[in-house]
């Protein structure tokens, strides 16, 4: 076999193949084309989005370390600094979502520990088929098992996340996570093999098989010949990443240590390149004293292999010593195994005998971008309807407890009480409200967390669904009196090789892209997933936004819950006539249609700066956005979470249920003490927004009355009990185990 052969056997094109021969002078024996195949690879290259994720703002006052290393880091006051990663493991969890799911909140944690941070919150965002289908029941299982297991033994709090259930993901589900981690401004490490003549050390656990071709596997659709390939599966075991985790932060403390760097995707080769790259260095290993866990393995295994609980560490001569024994102690290999050289190459050897040599650079950086075609899908042009022709219902009663017992919408319970939410005693507000807080230890300071998305906007409309998700994240965060900061994406699309896929690329981000500069909210770090395809069908376009928000005293947090008989309830902004997108429509009236609601981000950002201002001026008692489901299904989450109801009454020219479960943006609902009604109406004039009172917290049931012209054509009135006993079960009752 040729070795251009060989290299599309691999996964390389022909123009990557000639681009390689180019720059090495030569061909590339099957080592080296391996090195490529998976540092090439769109897992690990990004060449498909690079051009387009330019895009995205990356700077800003409190960004101290942005896209390009192994998470972004933003200040957060008092010398101290939070770093965040978002990341996906979309197709190893289709193959085994117990340990696909369980190995990406392990690669989330090293990604954070590596920068000097210490691990303090998990989140996750998850999409799968479903509930009535049995693979979807068994994903969605065994992904959260995955997820908690891993979590709870390692000791970081799982504080928040979502769960979405639909049939553009039964082939092909998505598993994102998010991690944080706190540190101080002088701790902070960056992966760079700095330094000529420093040592390059491999710790942690041996070297195995598993993982092999990973990023390779995650860079191509699930098909039927490759959806039960084993051999790209890691393997996660969480007690020896938590050994890992504490023996690198004691590391950590050391001068002498001149970066780290995770091996997460593509293994040694990755580490190894991306920070002598980074240094504008090379590295001279020899694979012989890579520590292994099977039996003769080859040089290309050695490189390539995923498997868990590793880290690469530089450290200055003579050093070798203190860390073996820091590493001793936790029970784990520290074997040096290379040297930092100055001539920027990756030079592999086994035994003293070179076996492979490549320029660090070109693995991690010399890819040829690629750009692919755009075309508007044909089917945007199908999905406007006629809504006036919809039949308004006639009982509201029924169709808002029909909402409440969606899965997309009920109480996500059954999955949060799985994970250990309160480990390290720094969680405020747990999930269930709109936004995890977290006490910063040692002073005043709070942070809240929060990751969203909505496939469904994005495939209405990509622009605007993109500008949704950002709107949506912030808004979750100022409801919780935090003010957004900084975010880390997640980008899961198709095939990025079909042009209707790319357009959806591009169109979400120039959403997420403009949403995110005009809020003010950088985007620091991030993930791009292609190629989420089955046998029939792709996913929606289905980016997600982790954001961070921060409080100058976290005891004025706010929750979504009604606290208060008496308290007036106001609301934020104003109702559309905006139907389209709605999930009433998708799932009661199997009705797919748009537009999406549209995202007007200065009067979203008048909105959100009115709502903050309100609650660190302590008039607020609850705060609540309105998104899925509407008005009505707001009004319900903030009567159960309180176990109090709400009477109320609406004048407006709107059809009853676009009023009551069209999912406009921009608004917010609040309660507090009537006393503070004139101070919040002076502050919303004096930024422009629009408040409007609609009710009292009161009584046992949620009850509204919609009025037009002084007639009444709609009522809802719903005891609380039942609302919160129909969300409690709704997941649970669809599940058969």
């Amino acid at each position: 076999m040729t070795a251009r052969e060989e290299a599309k056997n691999l996964g390389l094109t022909d123009l990557e193949f000639d681009e390689i021969v180019k720059t090495l002078k030569r061909e590339p024996n099957y080592l080296e084309l391996s090195l490529y195949s998976v540092m090439w690879s769109e897992h690990c290259s990004y060449k498909n989005s690079k051009a387009v994720l330019k895009r995205f703002p990356t700077e800003g006052p409190q960004v101290l370390q942005g896209p390009g290393e192994n998470a972004g880091i933003v200040d957060i006051g008092d010398n101290l600094a939070i770093a965040m990663k978002t990341e996906s493991h979309n197709h190893p969890s289709a193959v085994d979502p117990y340990q696909g799911a369980a190995t990406g909140a392990g690669g989330m944690l090293r990604d954070i520990f590596t920068m000097g941070a210490r691990p303090i919150a998990l989140l996750n965002s998850l999409r799968f088929g479903k509930l009535d289908d049995d693979r979807a029941e068994y994903l969605f299982r065994e992904a959260v098992a995955g997820i908690g297991d891993y979590g709870n033994a390692i000791g970081v709090p799982t504080v928040g996340g979502e769960v979405y259930f639909d049939d553009s993901y039964e082939e092909n589900p998505l598993v994102n996570a998010m991690c944080l981690g706190i540190v101080p401004h002088d701790k902070i490490v960056l992966g760079k093999a700095a330094g000529v003549g420093n040592s390059v050390m491999i710790v942690g656990a041996a070297t195995g098989r598993d993982g092999m071709h990973g990023a390779s596997f995650a860079s191509g659709e699930l098909t039927e010949g490759n959806e039960d390939q084993g051999s790209p599966m890691q393997v996660g075991d969480p007690f020896k990443e938590k050994q890992l985790m504490e023996a690198c932060m004691e590391l950590l403390q050391k001068e002498w240590v001149v970066g780290v760097q995770d091996m997460g995707a593509a293994g040694v080769v990755s580490s190894t390149s991306e920070t002598a790259a980074r240094a504008g260095n090379g590295i001279e290993i020899d694979v012989a004293l890579v520590p292994q866990r099977d039996k003769d393995m080859k040089p290309y295994e050695i490189m390539i292999s995923e498997s868990q609980e590793r880290m690469l560490v530089i450290v200055e001569k003579g050093h070798e010593d203190d860390v073996k024994k820091i590493f001793e102690k936790w029970d784990l290999d520290a074997v040096k195994f290379g040297t930092v050289t100055d001539d920027g190459m990756l030079r592999i050897l086994e035994n003293g005998k070179v076996v492979g040599e490549v320029p660090a650079a070109s693995l991690a950086g010399g890819v040829p971008i690629v750009k692919r075609e755009s075309r508007r899908p044909e089917y945007l042009d199908k999905l406007q309807t006629d809504f006036s022709k919809i039949p308004v219902p006639s009982d509201l009663n029924d169709i808002l407890l029909k909402l409440l017992d969606l899965p997309n919408i009920a109480s996500k319970a059954i999955v949060y009480r799985q994970f250990d939410q309160t480990v390290g005693t720094n969680t405020v507000v747990t999930p269930g409200s709109d936004a995890a807080v977290l006490r910063i230890k040692g002073t005043k300071r709070g942070i809240a967390v929060t990751i969203d998305g909505n496939g469904y906007y994005c495939y209405l409309d990509p622009y605007e669904g993109g500008k949704q998700i950002v709107a949506e994240a912030a808004r979750n965060l100022v409801v919780s009196g935090a003010k957004p900061v900084a975010l880390t994406d997640g980008l899961n699309f198709g095939n990025p090789e079909k042009p209707e896929v790319y357009y959806q690329f591009e169109k979400c981000v120039d959403g997420l892209s403009d949403a995110a500069r005009k809020l003010g909210v950088p985007v620091i770090s991030g993930n791009v997933s292609f190629y989420n395809e089955g046998k029939h069908t792709a996913i929606y376009p289905s980016p997600v936004v982790g954001m961070l928000g921060v409080l100058e005293d976290v005891e004025k947090h706010c929750t979504m819950d009604f606290k208060q008989d008496g308290d007036v309830v106001v609301l934020l902004g104003e109702n559309t006539d905006e139907l389209g997108g709605s999930i009433y429509l998708q799932e009661l009236l199997d009705i797919v249609a748009g537009p999406a609601p549209k995202v007007d981000i200065e009067k979203e950002k008048k909105v959100q700066d009115c709502c903050l201002k309100a609650i660190q001026l302590g008039l607020v008692n609850s705060a609540h956005d309105i998104v899925q489901g509407g008005l009505a299904i707001a009004l319900a989450e903030c009567c159960i979470a309180g176990n109090i109801g709400f009477e109320g009454e609406i004048e407006s020219n709107l059809r009853p249920d676009t009023l009551l479960f069209g999912e406009g943006q921009s608004r917010i609902i609040m309660s507090l003490k009537q006393d503070n009604l004139s101070t919040l109406n002076k502050l919303a004039s004096e930024l422009g927004v629009k408040v409007s009172v609609i009710g009292f917290v009161k009584g046992d049931s949620l009850k509204l009355t919609i009025n037009q012209k002084d007639k009444t054509v709609g009522n809802i009135e719903v005891p609380v009990k039942k609302m919160a006993e129909v969300s409690k079960n709704a997941i649970k009752g669809r599940m058969k185990k």
